[in-house]
């Protein structure tokens, strides 16, 4: 069963990631099983499964251990019909870390593989990258239904009405054949529409959640690449996210991202995520498949 996000996309997030607990089997592993938001595509976004993976874990580990830091691969595409099915295995529960290791399961088959590690809260050595300068508000800049809604584009208008965030590009969205500077750099500002419940891991996991939405952009933007290039085929092959410090997921935070390096029909890029007051929360990394029809 699917969960509709066109009434209430928020509460459609909130649902998907209250993962049932398989009824109590368990061999090996934990068992979970979690629904999905329905998507334009025939495939589940990315950024659920790493968020459902994550609050899958968080079920096993002990509520003051906190989340710090996940590793996915994504080895197949998932199917939006069909349930899907979290294996935990509880690799790890030492004295200060705990590790586990999560599998989604569908059609028999494992769709994403991820390692995450848990940490008690700890005091020491202190100190971040500094937050863009001269970054505009978010008040001052469109909302996506007001820039992709009125778009006669399927992807556009489900990104404009059935996202659960709020999403306000600081640079230019890509929904539109691309003609701007190719600079390998994108930056948007993201907050729930609506208020999220108090649990620190709801808003760990919609985090890891809204944070696979735009990690392919600054590779594109740095070839004059937009998403409906004629032919292109991009997916995300892993995912890194690392949680440094804790912020609630429903108040602005501004996401950064650049790319490195493409090659081999991949493409590698680096996120950055910073409260309003400058305070950098978590960093993600991903490499993506990019296939283009000229390279072909």
């Amino acid at each position: 069963m699917t969960v509709d996000p066109l009434q209430d996309p928020v509460e459609a997030l909130i649902q998907m990631l209250q993962l049932a607990d398989g009824g109590g089997a368990r061999t090996t592993e934990d068992i979970f099983v979690g629904n999905t938001i329905t998507s334009p595509r025939a495939r589940v976004y990315g950024g659920q499964v790493l968020a459902q993976a994550a609050m899958a874990a968080m079920r096993t580990v002990k509520p003051d251990r906190h989340i710090h830091s996940l590793h996915a691969y994504f080895l197949r595409g998932g199917d939006i019909e069909v349930p899907i099915t979290f294996g935990v295995e509880r690799v790890r529960d030492g004295r200060s870390f705990s590790a586990r290791r999560i599998h989604a399961y569908q059609h028999g088959k494992t769709i994403l593989s991820v390692i995450a590690s848990f940490q008690d809260p700890a005091e020491g050595l202190e100190h971040q990258e500094p937050m863009p300068e001269n970054v505009p508000d978010p008040e001052s800049l469109p909302a996506l239904r007001e820039t992709l809604g009125a778009l006669d584009i399927p992807e556009a208008r489900a990104t404009a009405f059935e996202r659960p965030f709020d999403m306000r590009y600081v640079t230019e969205p890509l929904f539109l054949p691309w003609k701007g500077a190719q600079d390998a750099y994108n930056a948007v500002w993201i907050k729930a529409l609506a208020p999220l419940p108090d649990d620190p891991n709801i808003h760990r996991a919609a985090l890891a959640y809204v944070s696979d939405y735009t990690m392919m952009e600054p590779i594109l933007r740095r070839h004059g690449k937009s998403w409906v290039e004629p032919g292109m085929n991009v997916a995300s092959l892993d995912h890194a996210m690392w949680w440094h410090r804790y912020a609630r997921a429903d108040e602005w935070i501004l996401y950064t991202q650049t790319s490195p390096n493409a090659s081999s029909a991949r493409g590698l890029a680096i996120g950055k995520m910073f409260t309003r007051d400058g305070t950098m929360i978590a960093t993600t990394v991903q490499e993506g498949m990019m296939r283009l029809p000229e390279f072909h």
